[in-house]
């Protein structure tokens, strides 16, 4: 069973949904190593369960909460809320006078970069993130310990965030079992896009498609086999939560839409021509790209790999090297900062062997830093 680093003893988790749930679900599977868990949500059935799924210790109204905060107990608050509601949860944290840690689990990071700058006191403490993983369910119903097992977990630092902030975050997440990598924001809301919302729209399209042709011929769809089931899953999700965040990421995603239609269009063009080479080409190659997505994942201790930074502590650091870490496609294990002095400091990285991990050390040499690499030898 994992342990997690005690930095956070009280967590304040809001929003009991699904994605809330489970992570509570997880924090509590900890056993002795599981912190306090308030959990917090406007629907007091969802807080009734909580508490009896033994989900959370406690449970809370969300006018209950500048109490909570008044009283100075909470290290962090997970905001696991939709999008429309980050900037009323904001305004409260910072009206409070909350100093603690804040993250999140939106699906699009820019949007809720820029409210924390604008509404929070200490925006430097706001740790952007979002888990790539969930259901076509929702609800602390479908919430699971083990939703987040070998999921990714996408941290969006950015040059305010403070170090130790990002570095509990990341260990908390690691603890259940999440794969924490970072991006920037923007970079984050883009990739997205393409391998999560534009999906989505294109899965309620082909329903959309299969519906229309159904008010023809009411057998149709009684011959939807598993592989039209499999592919179009993810439509059965709650159409409010899936409008808000196509909307939150609309200038994205519509590009993105537009270039998933041309690619439509040359498979249209390919299949009215007859062309079955260049049909043939096409779903060759896609059929490579798919087969090439990784399987259910799980780190090696023989492959990991410590890289200590020297660094100055200043703002901005973290997000610097972690960012760099991401565009070498390097997924970060375990993260620690060891303090030399009031302004210098080395940034500990556990690699798990996937990625570039020498490009990773060469770009960090061109921008003036002198890494260490070595081994982590397995532990007997």
């Amino acid at each position: 069973m994992a342990v997690m680093d005690d930095k956070f003893e009280n967590i304040l988790v809001v929003g009991l949904g699904l994605i809330g749930g489970s992570l509570a679900a997880a924090l509590k599977d900890l056993g002795g190593g599981a912190p306090f868990i308030y959990g917090c949500d406007a629907e007091g059935g969802a807080r009734d369960a909580a508490v009896e799924l033994g989900y959370a210790d406690a449970a809370i109204a969300p006018g209950e909460a500048e109490a909570l905060f008044a009283e100075g107990d909470i290290d962090l608050v997970v905001l696991a809320i939709p999008a429309r509601f980050m900037r009323e949860w904001f305004s409260l944290i910072a009206d409070s006078g909350y100093c603690g840690v804040v993250t999140d689990v939106c699906s699009t990071k820019q949007g809720a970069v820029n409210l924390a700058r604008s509404l929070l006191r200490y925006p430097g403490r706001f740790v952007p993130g979002h888990p790539m993983a969930g259901s076509e369910q929702s609800g602390i119903e479908a919430a699971r310990p083990d939703l987040f097992s070998g999921a990714y977990w996408i941290l969006t630092p950015i040059g305010d965030t403070d170090a130790e902030a990002y570095g509990g975050v990341h260990a908390l997440l690691a603890s259940v079992g999440a794969r924490v990598i970072s991006a920037d924001p923007a970079e984050h809301d883009r990739m997205v896009a393409v391998v999560s919302h534009v999906p989505h729209v294109a899965a309620a399209a082909l329903v959309t498609l299969a519906g229309d042709h159904a008010g023809k011929n009411g057998d149709l769809l009684r011959l939807a086999a598993g592989g039209f089931k499999d592919t179009t899953r993810v439509a059965s999700g709650s159409a409010d939560l899936w409008t808000g965040i196509i909307m939150d990421n609309s200038d994205v995603i519509a590009e993105e839409l537009e270039e998933y239609g041309l690619i439509v269009a040359e498979f249209g063009r390919l299949v009215r021509e007859g062309d079955a080479g260049a049909l043939r080409d096409l779903l060759a190659g896609a059929a490579m790209v798919r087969d090439s997505l990784p399987a259910k994942w799980a780190p090696k201790p023989e492959a990991l790999t410590v890289v200590r930074v020297p660094m100055d502590d200043r703002r901005g650091i973290v997000a610097q090297i972690t960012a760099a870490a991401g565009r070498a496609g390097c997924n970060i294990e375990a993260i620690d900062i060891d303090h030399i002095t009031e302004k210098r400091a080395e940034l500990e990285l556990v690699l798990t062997g996937e990625g570039d991990a020498d490009g990773f050390i060469r770009e960090l040499e061109a921008s003036g830093f002198r890494p260490r690499r070595r081994a982590l030898a397995p532990q007997t």
